[in-house]
């Protein structure tokens, strides 16, 4: 399928890496100059590197953007921007009982104010032009939170009222904003470390061997498999395109169907 992307220009925070870099790639492949984001200048240029010399066109740009002035200096070497991915975040180990204040602040530092930061420079730029597209990354987490890591939930779950509360702002501009919130996703670090578990528990050393554990923890799984970083990218891609324009302020789960929900 053409996304008809040629000519728009999309900056992928946190694109040096996994998911991110799978966005990159895909909005690449589909014709879009990619601007890859990274807090390193060299990790953002090595997959910059990947994606031209596929015949594609893409530019690395870096900065901190958990602060004002990192975000500042990505928002001023990027330019103009069409489609915004707001992909970066992190998932860090926690609890009720163990985290404390400022990891709840580190959460909402990372997850919810890096793409603000990034919002506020370019939605502006998208009104003038009278097109647009962010696309906010998320986590089924936001529909169906976990006891466990309850600052990463809190913190995504901010991205979905985030969501609703920007495609008002920007309704009937021609600026588009939605949420995808995918589940357990293969990426080579979850690979890595579910392959690491199936060598101590004695599951197998391949993932086809090791696969069917991991998804025992996930039995709401409808498709028997986890998906993949480049389906999470597929998805990304088709919401940045002219395609999705009638698409705004939803938040689409991918995870393979364990959050089968009717809402």
């Amino acid at each position: 399928m053409d996304l008809h992307l040629n000519g728009k220009r999309a900056l992928v925070s946190g694109s040096h890496r996994g998911t991110g870099r799978a966005i990159a790639h895909a909005l690449a492949r589909e014709g879009a100059h990619v601007l890859v984001h990274g807090f390193d200048l060299e990790a953002a240029e090595t997959v910059a590197a990947e994606i031209r010399a596929g015949g594609f066109a893409a530019s690395a740009v870096a900065g901190d953007i958990t602060r004002d002035d990192g975000a500042a200096a990505v928002a001023e070497a990027a330019g103009e921007v069409d489609i915004l991915i707001n992909n970066y975040g992190t998932a860090d180990a926690g609890s009720w009982s163990h985290t404390q204040t400022d990891g709840w602040i580190d959460a909402y530092e990372k997850n919810v104010l890096s793409a603000v930061r990034l919002t506020r420079a370019f939605m502006g730029g998208m009104r003038e032009k009278g097109w647009g597209r962010i696309v906010m990354l998320g986590t089924i987490g936001s529909t169906e939170p976990a006891a466990r890591m309850p600052h990463y939930y809190a913190s995504k779950g901010a991205l979905a009222t985030m969501t609703v509360s920007l495609a008002k702002e920007l309704a009937g501009t021609g600026v588009t904003v939605n949420l995808v919130s995918p589940g357990l996703i293969r990426t080579a670090e979850v690979e890595e470390r579910f392959l690491k578990q199936g060598r101590e528990r004695g599951w197998g050393e391949t993932w086809d061997e090791v696969e069917p554990h991991v998804l025992k923890n996930f039995m709401g799984n409808l498709t028997g498999r986890i998906p993949l970083p480049e389906e999470i990218a597929n998805l990304v891609a088709f919401l940045a395109s002219p395609l999705s324009g009638a698409i705004d302020a939803l938040n689409i789960r991918i995870d393979g169907g364990t959050t089968a929900l009717v809402i």
